[in-house]
């Protein structure tokens, strides 16, 4: 069924848990999430980053319908959110295409153009309905505020979020974008410490590369919302690989895309139970 962010969002607060949002690239990753969902019995969010729209040749609607297509058919609620939106004329498609959230990108500039960009991006989504995330860093780069060593300021965000007005703030504690290998170790002191400063909800990106019980004690200091995009694609890649190390004959791709969206619903159900444990 579809829900929308919000509401997924501040039940998981309501039961002191946390809530995984799983990147979508293709239909199998949809599917996949959905039916890792239902099996763990537990709502979850599906996000489509700027990224993956490019992937779809710069069309939002085709990927994003089929993504609402397989929340609405949903026996657990699910939702669709908006990842890693640097273009405001993307983010404002949002709304016509189903989504009721959407992560505004503004952490590679300066702060102060940070401020601005996000404040603007935050009253332009309330106004439409949209319940919006953003993140605040000062190193540019690919990694922005995930850069290894960057840490946030809870000062700093405490500021940020009166001055924006988001409703939830993607913050660096220690984890990294596209890590292979779960290694990264989190301060969960910070994490504490960003809970007790901020009235908004916290989300964790960069969640692949975290140990899983990192990831249950960042839940258990104040980490709501945990982004997963690198471990199911690590799943979809081996299944396909193993797939075809054994057949290397095959041309019909449903042949390996069935194993590669089993190992992925396989990957959601795990983390999706590991964050619901208290």
């Amino acid at each position: 069924m579809l829900a929308t962010t919000g509401e997924i969002v501040a039940q998981a607060i309501a039961a002191r848990r946390g809530v995984a949002a799983f990147n979508v690239i293709t239909l199998e990753h949809a599917e996949a999430i959905v039916a890792g969902a239902e099996k763990a019995d537990l709502p979850v969010i599906l996000q489509l980053s700027q990224n993956a729209v490019k992937f779809h040749n710069g069309q939002l609607k085709p990927i994003s319908a089929a993504a609402a297509a397989v929340a609405e058919a949903a026996a657990v609620p699910v939702s669709l959110h908006l990842d890693h939106i640097e273009d405001d004329a993307l983010l404002h498609q949002a709304v016509e295409a189903g989504f009721s959230s959407a992560m505004y990108d503004a952490s590679t500039r300066d702060y102060a153009d940070n401020v601005a960009a996000t404040h603007a991006a935050a009253e332009w989504a309330h106004r439409n309905g949209l319940w919006l995330e953003a993140e605040l860093g000062e190193v540019g780069g690919k990694d922005g505020a995930h850069a290894p060593g960057v840490r946030t300021d809870p000062d700093e965000a405490a500021a940020f979020v009166k001055l924006t007005g988001v409703d939830a703030l993607a913050v660096a504690v220690g984890s990294s974008h596209a890590m292979t290998e779960r290694t990264a170790a989190l301060d969960h002191d910070l994490i504490s410490r960003l809970r007790d400063a901020l009235p908004v909800p916290l989300v964790l990106h960069g969640s692949s590369g975290v140990p899983d019980a990192e990831l249950q004690q960042a839940v258990s200091a104040g980490m709501v919302k945990i982004n997963i995009g690198t471990a199911l694609n690590v799943a979809f890649s081996g299944a396909v690989r193993e797939f075809l190390r054994q057949d290397d004959r095959t041309v019909d791709p449903r042949k390996y895309l069935m194993p590669a969206r089993d190992a992925m619903a396989d990957a959601v159900t795990h983390a999706l139970t590991l964050l619901a444990q208290r």
